[in-house]
């Protein structure tokens, strides 16, 4: 049953000092969504420099798989500074770009979340993933055949424009902060189309134990490499897979030869990965084709035009009357793009225009905010 969210019709930031606590992990059957909590206090916009110990701090507290989120501060702050190039360049894209973006809680003037957007995965070498594939043995003689799982290394996903650097404080799970914080971008691309492919990608971490252990990576990665999952994420840092895959097996892997633990965690979440993973599915993204090559956690992938956010986004006059629902509301300007959430119609008062950068009078980029069905114990 859907729950309509109420939120208070002042666009100004809530006297309240944060939400309430969340928990530390997401699950698809957490909490329900707190109503009492103000989405107008939220801002989504471009990250900076500025932003460096912010990202440090999300990065140190993201789960191990992230690997968009180096916990090292060196290389935080070369793509904070390669994110703000590519906000502020009037050059056309090369591919190369990164946008790196922050949520602000502005009644607490704190960042609580980071996401990111790359135009083109692979975009110095190729992009690797597994595809599963089933194959089929058959005998003759033997009036017998056997579909087997089987996992091929490919680069099918080069070029598609990624999604990545997600991170949620867990006090703001329950909140429509990582609605926000998601979804928002996508306006970035819908608005800005000729920077990105018309083909879209995420990757989400899979299991791993508090300790670094990966089944996955264990079971197939660790045959080639005498290094433990948390040690070679490190060595990636953020950067291309490439040098680690081609040193992979190049012959399909079966899957049923593979230790029982691994055959099952192909495909699945690390636990903080379900809450930014459920919104990607109710957004139109299919999981069922790619894993990734480290920890076999799913690829996500879908067509741009085939999003709810992009296909129903629109750019409207600033005084045009809208919907009455909860919508996603952007600036137009790349440099120091912003989002935020908006109750009603596109009047924007004078306070939500000077945190969205707008000027009096112009046009922002609008999607109605499509919540998923849930019933009363699902998060949203």
């Amino acid at each position: 049953m859907n729950k309509q969210v109420q939120p208070a019709i002042d666009a100004g930031p809530d006297p309240d000092p944060g939400p309430g606590p969340g928990p530390g992990t997401s699950t698809s059957t957490g909490p329900a969504l707190d109503q009492r909590f103000d989405p107008h206090r939220l801002l989504l916009r471009a990250a900076g420099p500025a932003d460096l110990d912010a990202f440090e701090r999300c990065a140190a507290a993201s789960a191990t798989g992230i690997t968009t989120l180096p916990a090292d501060r060196s290389a935080l702050q070369d793509k904070l500074e390669r994110s703000a190039q590519a906000f502020g360049s009037s050059d056309d894209s090369s591919g190369e770009e990164i946008y790196l973006f922050v949520l602000e809680d502005l009644a607490t003037q704190r960042v609580v979340g980071t996401s990111g957007i790359a135009a083109s995965a692979g975009f110095a070498d190729r992009f690797y993933s597994y595809r599963n594939e089933m194959v089929v043995h058959a005998s003759k003689p033997l009036a017998a055949s056997n579909r087997i799982h089987t996992l091929h290394l490919c680069h099918d996903l080069t070029g598609h424009t990624l999604l990545t650097s997600f991170y949620i404080e867990p006090g703001y799970e329950n909140t429509l902060a990582p609605q926000l914080l998601s979804r928002g971008r996508l306006l970035f691309i819908a608005e800005f189309a000729e920077r990105f492919s018309d083909r879209i990608a995420a990757e989400s971490p899979g299991l791993s134990d508090d300790n670094g252990r990966c089944p996955f990576w264990d079971a197939v990665g660790r045959r080639f490499f005498d290094m433990d999952y948390p040690q070679i994420e490190r060595l990636t840092g953020g950067r291309n897979k490439a040098f680690i895959a081609e040193l992979m097996p190049q012959s399909p892997i079966y899957v049923p030869l593979l230790p029982e633990e691994a055959q099952w965690a192909i495909g699945q979440l690390h636990p903080v990965s379900e809450l930014p993973f459920s919104v990607l599915l109710d957004e139109g993204f299919d999981a069922e084709t790619y894993v990734d090559i480290f920890d076999g956690g799913p690829t996500a992938e879908a067509r741009v035009a085939l999003l709810k956010t992009v296909a129903a986004s629109r750019r409207m006059a600033l005084q045009t009357a809208g919907t009455t629902g909860l919508s996603l509301v952007a600036s137009t300007q790349r440099a120091g793009f912003s989002a935020m959430l908006r109750q009603g119609g596109m009047n924007i008062d004078s306070a939500s225009a000077e945190r969205l950068h707008l000027p009096t009078t112009g046009s922002v980029r609008t999607a109605p905010l499509h919540m998923p069905a849930q019933s009363s114990g699902a998060r949203a």
